[in-house]
């Protein structure tokens, strides 16, 4: 397996650690990337988060430049409405995880329908920031497998 793994994330995430803590949490964003840099091991990680969605696409079309081996994403809100990451991430080539923090299904009706599910590779919800070890995790394990 070549290429880094490239983790992704959405609108208000910066916010970890004092939004909604009990809906989210107290880990902040730093630790999460601390999580998802240990998960990964040898592996390089590219830990990004935007509020932006065109600068969200611009970044996977780099991690498809670049040969990335596995995009671990949480879209947050754009999870529901952005068609632009849906398309940037049907030309990516290898495994792409969806992560949610929380359960995305036990809240409102607003959050059940996911445009980004029906391109990834799995989807993983509702097992708190700590949980993105796990997703990291599975997106190397898709990789070393070939998935799509």
């Amino acid at each position: 397996m070549t290429g880094a793994i490239h983790i992704l994330n959405g609108p208000n995430l910066n916010r970890l650690g004092v939004r909604e803590p009990e809906i989210y949490g107290h880990t902040t964003l730093a630790e999460v990337q601390t999580i998802c840099e240990t998960a990964a091991g040898h592996v390089p990680v590219v830990f990004r988060q935007s509020n932006l969605e065109g600068e969200i696409v611009s970044w996977i079309h780099q991690a498809i430049d670049e040969g990335a081996c596995a995009i671990l994403i949480n879209p947050a809100g754009l999870t529901f409405t952005s068609v632009a990451i849906l398309d940037a991430l049907k030309m990516f080539p290898g495994p792409v995880v969806e992560f949610h923090i929380s359960n995305i299904h036990r809240r409102d009706p607003i959050y059940h329908n996911s445009l980004v599910s029906k391109v990834a590779t799995a989807v993983m919800a509702g097992l708190g920031a700590e949980g993105y070890a796990l997703g990291v995790r599975a997106a190397l394990d898709l990789a070393a497998r070939g998935a799509r």
